[in-house]
């Protein structure tokens, strides 16, 4: 977060070119893909922990679990995409 912040603050890309050049860069593509993995990590254990809270008939809960892995599994793929396709176009 403080090398994105240094990074924006005293050499921000100036256009889509240097910005595709600077997130393709292997650095910052590993610590995106990084950020990323710990963001719906996060997010599984919070949710996660909010329905074993206050939702109590186990099948719904199993379902509704199932559920936001499936879509947080999902989201990490496109990221996972969307950052292949930046380093390799």
């Amino acid at each position: 977060a403080l090398y994105l912040l240094l990074v924006l603050l005293f050499a921000a890309p100036a256009d889509y070119a240097d910005w595709k050049a600077w997130v393709g860069g292997p650095v910052v593509s590993v610590a995106m893909l990084l950020f990323v993995v710990s963001v719906l990590m996060h997010a599984w254990i919070g949710v996660r922990d909010v329905l074993i809270d206050y939702v109590h008939p186990i099948a719904i809960r199993a379902a509704l679990l199932g559920v936001i892995a499936l879509a947080l599994v999902a989201m990490g793929l496109w990221a996972a995409q969307a950052l292949i396709l930046v380093r390799l176009t």
